[in-house]
């Protein structure tokens, strides 16, 4: 576990070492960069608000991933908030997908107290059918083989 003591409290570099956690999949190591107050919100999607609930939708979506990555394409901060403008790709086992977020944290005393991430649903089900049919195609592929 990475101790959240060991980076800056700045609002950038905090945002950044937690989507590096996340990547690694380190819950603990996510988690311990988060308030115990701190509220996680998909827009649209009823936000999880403390630790505790933000840890159980952290654990859902890594329990079976093999794989994550957030690629950043934009972070600026503004004092506490932090935003980004980044591409996330999610991997299980074969099935890969990708999709733009933007998201808006803020950051008070070197921990996040919120989370909260906007994407367009219709483009995740796009890449999640596309993802699914690249997967499919590679087993198709390797049964010929």
């Amino acid at each position: 576990m990475t101790d959240p003591t060991s980076i800056s409290t700045e609002p950038a570099a905090v945002v950044r070492a937690f989507l590096a956690d996340l990547e690694r999949l380190d819950v603990d190591a996510a988690c311990a960069r988060l308030h115990p107050d701190v509220v996680y919100e998909n827009v649209s999607l009823p936000p999880a608000r403390g630790i505790r609930a933000t840890r159980r939708l952290l654990d859902l979506l890594t329990a079976r991933a093999t794989g994550f990555r957030a690629e950043n394409h934009r972070l600026v901060a503004d004092g506490p908030v932090v935003l980004t403008e980044r591409t996330d790709t999610i991997e299980i086992g074969r099935l890969r997908t990708s999709f733009w977020v933007c998201g808006t944290f803020e950051v008070h005393d070197g921990v996040i107290t919120l989370w909260r991430d906007y994407f367009d649903w219709a483009a995740v089900t796009g890449a999640l059918l596309a993802g699914t049919g690249r997967a499919l195609a590679s087993l198709v592929g390797r049964g010929r083989g």
